[in-house]
């Protein structure tokens, strides 16, 4: 039920997102055209600027300068356009990645919380039936006995079931979100992955890699005061 409430609000929130793309895979398609074009301006400019330079007054001269270095200004325009587009681009998928990575994280934590909640209300029942089996095997031998084989198959049952929880419980962040990322993606942390789920960040101003992952790191909650991470940590006792 929970799965089915995250994708849906997932699916929701990237409904527009293909018309989004297209949208600006046009305008960079746009931008290109016109780039081409003004590219072609400045060559036909140039080659009539150096075939007529000699007969040229000094101020046709300057005049017809102007003009390639006006087309070269529209033409750095667009190219810089161009390159906000597709920074916008990238930020809005990236967006959603980032949202996709904090719902999975939020769905695996609950996950946890429902297992950990079975586990226990399975061990009440399992210290129940116990108790219950004591008192027929005072009130009588067959009945006990009876009772103790019934007892049996459901605690290899309810043993299953453990192991099953411990193997989902088991499952890290990262093996989850092992997906093929974009190569221009930064990475982070000591495993040179990208950014997922909770980050802390290295204190250090100097630190070269400044945020890793809590699981990487051995950290659930994020510590009060100050926080260094491990090569920081070996580089401050090397210097003492």
């Amino acid at each position: 039920m929970a799965a089915a409430l995250y994708l849906e609000h997932y699916l929701d929130s990237i409904e527009s997102l293909p018309c989004e793309l297209q949208r600006n895979f046009q305008l960079m398609r746009d931008l290109d055209q016109r780039t081409e074009d003004k590219k072609a301006e400045i060559d036909g400019l140039a080659a009539e600027y150096m075939g007529s330079v000699r007969n040229m007054l000094p101020e046709q001269r300057v005049e017809h300068l102007k003009k390639i270095q006006s087309a070269y200004s529209k033409c750095k325009e667009y190219s810089d356009d161009k390159v906000q587009l597709a920074m916008q681009t990238y930020e809005m998928v990236d967006k959603h990645i980032r949202r996709l990575d904090a719902d999975l994280a939020r769905f695996e934590a609950d996950l946890k919380d429902k297992l950990e909640g079975s586990d226990l209300e399975n061990a009440g029942s399992r210290s129940l039936k116990k108790g219950r089996s004591q008192k027929d095997k005072r009130g009588s031998r067959g009945r006990g006995r009876r009772a103790s084989e019934e007892d049996t198959p459901k605690k290899k049952k309810l043993k299953g079931g453990s192991e099953f929880a411990d193997t989902i419980l088991s499952v890290h962040p990262s093996d989850v979100l092992d997906m093929p990322v974009d190569p221009n993606e930064p990475t982070y942390c000591l495993c040179h992955q990208v950014s997922y789920g909770e980050m802390i960040g290295c204190d250090n101003p100097d630190c070269p890699i400044e945020w890793f992952h809590f699981a990487c790191v051995d950290l659930t909650t994020k510590p009060k005061g100050k926080w260094f991470c491990p090569r920081c940590v070996q580089e401050k006792k090397k210097k003492k």
